[in-house]
């Protein structure tokens, strides 16, 4: 936990003169999405208060937001922790994603597609696959799905599916073997990527629509092995 808190402190020129209990709920979300804390640990309210400079009112509503995100559970005497997903939460997570993603593809008007964060998605993830990595590809991938729901320009859109990447994100710690987990569907988001530059939205919708159901198979069967393991 040391070395954790030694970290987040580095974060603490983010917050400026201006702290705010969603300005602290941004970093700690950053930081359980990386990792950074796993699923499962629980978070000190003196720790990362001190590590931040802020308030003990502003860290417990930084808390509360992220609760309300699912990101965090708080237990009755006990603090508040790091969320372990359930089977049933990683399944959700994907009934949620295909709804929405394919939504968004789907609704796309005429090409050209405003498509460079897509572009810079794929361009990070051959690069993390040059250096092997496997984290950094996780990364990307989850980068790419983001910029693909951007593709809709909904703000609402966008921060409902922060919060569901962020989910999902929980449960990739949780699973082993990052590499089988992630490097098969940098080539899909290429293909995906490459049928949108030619504007052919449905060809995108049909390979995305495969993508994920082959991607929440893979995760789901990962994760179940994991989590039964422990």
């Amino acid at each position: 936990m040391a070395e954790q808190l030694t970290g987040l402190a580095d974060d603490r020129a983010l917050l400026g003169r201006t702290s705010t209990a969603e300005r602290v709920a941004d970093i700690l979300r950053s930081r359980v999405a990386e990792g950074f804390f796993p699923p499962g640990t629980r978070l000190s309210e003196d720790g990362i208060g001190g590590a931040l400079g802020v308030s003990r009112n502003t860290l417990r509503e930084a808390f509360r937001l992220l609760t309300h995100e699912r990101l965090l559970v708080h237990e009755l005497n006990r603090g508040v922790f790091v969320r372990v997903l359930t089977v049933e939460d990683v399944e959700d997570i994907y009934r949620t994603r295909a709804l929405v993603e394919c939504a968004v593809v789907r609704g796309l008007g005429e090409p050209p597609y405003a498509l460079d964060g897509l572009v810079a998605a794929v361009a990070e993830g051959w690069r993390a696959v040059r250096e092997d990595d496997w984290k950094a590809l996780g990364t990307a991938n989850i980068h790419f799905h983001r910029e693909l729901v951007a593709l809709a320009g909904s703000e609402r859109t966008d921060e409902l599916m922060r919060s569901v990447f962020a989910e999902l994100r929980l449960a990739f710690h949780v699973v082993d073997h990052p590499r089988q987990l992630h490097e098969p569907y940098l080539a899909r988001n290429e293909e995906i990527l490459r049928a949108l530059e030619s504007g052919d939205r449905d060809g995108a919708e049909r390979v995305l629509a495969v993508y994920l159901a082959d991607s929440q198979e893979r995760v789901v069967d990962a994760y179940r092995r994991r989590v039964d393991g422990l």
